[in-house]
């Protein structure tokens, strides 16, 4: 299966042509650096491109300060994470072994030479990724989590991790693990906690906090002015910001979760054109996210837009829940639908203790050797139950229908039907759940009646919910809440709300075709009648 690049050891020793580092000479300026000296530390901007002439770089273990990795950075390599797209920070601390000489370039002026020179910018962005990868698949990362069996805090913090591709340690409390951060961090041995790196402990811990130290909750100036609002961080949300950079709009992508919308949370797409062994929703649009970077997009997140308002001038006012402000003159909404809660009791409280809406690595940890339990009947439900046999010793799709044909793909329902994992229950519905702290059990109700059955994690996957309360009455919706466009309300676009300016895209609109494939190619369309509108 497709992952989020290319492996670091077949990137590593890809240099930049002569061409390249003569206009990085250009852009940028020479600095030295003595053995010991710090070029990066961990949750300090990411605001330059450093190309090693000479010398030798190594990342650190700020926990023991030795070095971290094996290999180092020498000649003809250059210093670089993910975040420098994004305008984020370090997350890797780097010092310097030995006199050493560099090329740094700040960053937006790297931005504009990666626009000017596409080869030079696949070479670093492939590089970038790589060591993403690198981070995610290694046991290296600057985020270090205790206690996220335990603590509702920290598993928010997890999650919001994994589905924004950030890499993370995570340790039971009272581990081996655990005791060593304490004594290097000063924290308790037995109580859960954040870290990130060895002097930034996080108290009271939320997904807002980690994104900050990051760079990725960044700071906008009041009232701040883009040419397009991009609402929602999805397949259709991504697709418009790649392509609004692409056309020089100033675009600013906010989603108040994650990157990857509802599809992030399908841990295998196989019918996207493309990627013929699959790929999973989350690194997908991840790919989209550095594309759009790269051409300049902002990305803010979690960042949850609470209102929106027309200005007498022109344009739109949007007011995040924080109660900072943004201009745009146009707004693209992309915010897609979430799954509905059941009306169980006790739902409310056991949610992210076994009860859950996405089927991600995170939540599959919680699962091995355990009884599972599906609801949904269509594609996302099929991939997680697909998915999660992998890890459970038994997965019980629940279908409150009495067939899949006319909600799933064919090949997905068939694997479903040949998996010994799997058990597939037709016209079922949980109407209990039990357990104190976690989930224990689920009574379950068909044909025959009810029974309880023991289970350590439902998901939920049901239902379509479109996200539009904040949109109050500035755009026509139909009688379920989605948006209606095109020639239902007079409009010359099929994306075009009844608000001259307000587009949708995606699942969010009234009509759309709920696969991933179509929301990105509505993100990408709606932007030529975005750019008309700017133009006028």
């Amino acid at each position: 299966m497709e992952t989020i690049g290319r492996d670091l050891k077949e990137m590593q020793r890809i240099p930049l042509a002569p061409g390249h580092v003569a206009a990085l000479r250009a852009a940028g300026v020479d600095r030295r650096y003595k053995a010991g000296d710090w070029l990066a530390e961990v949750g300090a901007p990411a605001d330059r491109f450093v190309y090693v002439e000479a010398g030798e770089v190594e990342v650190v273990n700020p926990f023991t300060g030795d070095r971290l990795v094996p290999s180092t950075l020498g000649p003809t390599q250059f210093m670089g994470e993910v975040s420098l797209l994004s305008g984020g920070n370090w997350s890797m601390p780097m010092r310097a072994v030995s006199e050493t000489q560099v090329i740094e370039v700040p960053r937006d002026r790297m931005l504009h030479l990666m626009s000017a020179i596409p080869e030079m910018s696949d070479i670093v962005i492939t590089v970038l990724a790589a060591r993403r990868r690198r981070q995610l698949e290694s046991s290296d990362a600057m985020l270090v989590l205790v206690g996220e069996e335990d603590d509702r805090a920290v598993r928010q913090v997890a999650e919001f991790a994994a589905r924004n591709r950030i890499p993370y340690r995570s340790h039971p409390v009272r581990s081996v693990e655990a005791a060593a951060v304490a004594t290097s961090c000063g924290t308790p041995a037995d109580a859960p906690v954040v870290v990130f790196g060895r002097d930034l402990v996080v108290t009271d811990p939320t997904p807002e906090k980690v994104a900050r130290l990051l760079g990725l909750d960044q700071d906008l100036p009041d009232d701040a002015a883009f040419d397009v609002l991009i609402v929602g961080a999805g397949p259709a949300g991504v697709a418009a910001g790649v392509y609004a950079g692409a056309e020089g709009l100033r675009a600013l992508v906010v989603d108040e979760t994650a990157i990857g919308g509802q599809a992030g949370t399908s841990s295998r797409i196989e019918n996207y054109m493309g990627f013929p062994t699959g790929i999973s929703g989350g690194d997908l649009v991840w790919r989209g996210e550095i594309q759009a970077m790269k051409f300049g997009t902002r990305f803010v997140m979690p960042r949850r837009v609470a209102s929106l308002e027309t200005l007498e001038a022109g344009g739109f006012c949007a007011t995040f829940a924080n109660g900072q402000r943004v201009r745009a003159t146009t707004v693209v909404v992309a915010t897609g639908v979430q799954y509905r809660r059941l009306p169980i009791d006790r739902l409310a409280a056991l949610e992210g203790s076994g009860i859950y809406y996405a089927a991600t690595e995170s939540e599959a940890r919680f699962c091995r050797d355990g009884e599972v339990v599906v609801i949904g009947g269509g594609n996302s439900a099929g991939q997680a139950a697909m998915y999660l046999s992998r890890v459970a010793r038994r997965v019980r799709l629940l279908v409150r229908g009495s067939t899949l044909a006319t909600s799933m793909s064919h090949y997905l329902s068939s694997r479903l039907a040949a998996d010994p994992a799997i058990t597939i229950d037709y016209g079922a519905q949980v109407t209990a759940v039990h357990g104190d702290a976690t989930l224990e059990a689920v009574t379950i109700r068909n044909h025959e009646g009810e029974r309880t059955i023991p289970s350590c994690a439902m998901f939920v996957m049901v239902g379509a919910a479109p996200n539009t309360s904040w949109l109050a009455d500035l755009v026509a919706l139909d009688d379920k809440g989605f948006i209606l466009t095109g020639t239902a309300v007079g409009a010359d676009s099929p994306y075009a709300t009844s608000c001259p300016g307000i587009f949708a895209v995606g699942d969010v609109r009234a009509g759309s075709t709920k696969r991933v494939a179509s929301s990105v190619g509505e993100g990408s369309v709606v932007i030529s009648k975005v750019w008309d509108a700017v133009r006028r």
